[in-house]
């Protein structure tokens, strides 16, 4: 494996730095996609480019950039943004874009997502290939370069969260937001300014050496400092944003945290009462109390595979409205089919405004098996451990949409190798947490032989 497929992954770029990701590289990534992006649409003109905190993405932005520059199309710095912010920019300006972060990772990490103009998947299948064949024989510079200016949407982004709900609903909630010193510290108080909300932020100060606690809601270890606030002030809710801010976790009012999986059936009835009759997406290892909220709610949900790329691409077929991630990636169609943690923020709020109750309450009706988490062990051969499991369950219902999902009627697994590692990944759900214990325990046994 050479150095470039240790960071194409399959949804981004993402590696160490210097050693795996420097500036040259940038630089010449930055070439690739606009070649790429030009070759995709002959009349685009310009690239955004955005950046996290991260301490060297002034210096990675830039050297893209000029990338960008060299081959004759012009580039919008769109400067500190949030993931979401880029994809609003894409749509709203009808240009490709580029977002230097590396999402949840540690410090010594960077990285660059990307999206075609109307903020279009680019991932391993739609492009992330090609630009790395670019890098490998890039293309010669054209004349004349391209010039850089700069823009500010900011605003224009936080009036676009605001959009999605009813603000004439809305009741003077306590909101504690930990954004982790990531770029939640900037958006968070833009969308909030307005709204009748009283909002504490911790860790908003914007530092890529995270030194609070790693930027990582889905480990629940990271979320104490919130759960602790929160009861602390007698907050309603909790709002735990990732690095680049496109996700976020919930905390009720007893600091308990609120699974992906709740979230996305909590706002999947939300845009069912604005929407009757609408299509939800839901990823196969969401728990099937969204598909069924879903059909109780009048709706059509369909399920997907794991990763943003399939469900935008799914959304696009479909029409959905609305698509969820037991990882707190929520997706919208009237965001351009992206995801952001903002927009399903202000659809709970909206709902715990209505329904006057707090959210240890909201939550139950949503909440209807016991779900083991992803739990994740390492083997020497997946696709072999994946057939052993198979071949254990022979009565189970059984499809390979993504990975082994292997559905025994009262509980259900799914098992999945990693894109990027010799790692599966498992997920279960049980009617009850004695029995989702045994279970992944029996499945363990399995896997590990």
């Amino acid at each position: 494996m050479g150095p470039l497929d240790a960071i194409f992954k399959a949804y981004d770029v993402r590696g160490t730095v210097p050693d795996q990701l420097d500036a040259p590289l940038c630089h010449a990534i930055g070439a690739g996609f606009a070649r790429f992006a030009r070759d995709e649409d002959p009349a685009t003109t310009r690239v955004l480019v955005g950046r996290d905190m991260r301490t060297s993405g002034v210096e990675f932005a830039a050297a893209f950039a000029a990338g960008v520059t060299s081959q004759g199309l012009d580039v919008v710095d769109l400067g500190l943004c949030s993931t979401d912010l880029v994809y609003f920019a894409s749509g709203h300006l009808a240009a490709p874009a580029a977002m230097f972060t590396a999402s949840h990772n540690p410090a010594r990490y960077n990285g660059i997502k990307f999206c075609l103009a109307g903020a279009r998947a680019v991932g391993q299948d739609t492009g992330l290939e090609r630009i790395k064949a670019l890098v490998l024989d890039p293309p010669p510079a054209a004349e004349p370069a391209g010039s850089v200016e700069r823009a500010e949407l900011l605003d224009a982004f936080a009036e676009h969260v605001r959009s999605f709900i009813d603000l004439g609903v809305l009741r003077p909630l306590k909101v504690v937001a930990d954004t982790a010193n990531g770029m939640g510290g900037l958006v968070v108080p833009a969308v909030f300014d307005a709204l009748p909300f009283d909002l504490e932020v911790i860790y908003g100060e914007l530092d890529g050496t995270f030194p609070n606690h790693p930027a990582d809601p889905i480990q629940v270890e990271n979320l104490a400092d919130l759960r602790r606030r929160v009861v602390e002030v007698g907050a309603d809710v909790g709002l735990a944003f990732d690095g680049d801010a496109d996700r976020v976790f919930l905390v009720d009012e007893q600091g308990e945290p609120v699974a992906g999986s709740t979230t996305t059936a909590m706002v999947a009835s939300g845009v069912l009462d604005k929407e009757p009759g609408a299509t939800i997406l839901h990823n196969l290892i969401c728990s099937k109390a969204v598909p069924e909220i879903v059909r109780e709610k009048g709706g059509t949900p369909v399920r997907t595979r794991v990763g943003h790329s399939f469900i935008k691409q799914v959304m696009a077929e479909t029409g959905a409205a609305f698509g969820g991630e037991h990882s707190a990636h929520y997706y919208f169609r009237d965001n351009w089919r992206a995801d952001s943690g903002l927009i399903a923020s202000m659809h709970v709020l909206e709902q715990m405004s209505r329904a006057g109750r707090p959210l240890s309450q909201l939550r139950t009706p949503f909440e209807r098996y016991a779900m083991s988490g992803e739990i994740n062990t390492a083997v020497d051969d997946p696709r072999a451990v994946i057939e052993r499991v198979s071949g254990a369950y022979p009565d189970g219902d059984q499809d390979r949409l993504d990975g082994l999902t292997v559905d025994l009627g009262h509980w259900w697994f799914n098992l999945r190798p990693s894109n990027t590692e010799p790692l599966l990944r498992l997920n279960l759900e049980a009617p009850a947490r004695e029995e989702c214990d045994a279970r992944v325990a029996e499945v363990l046994a399995l896997i590990r032989g």
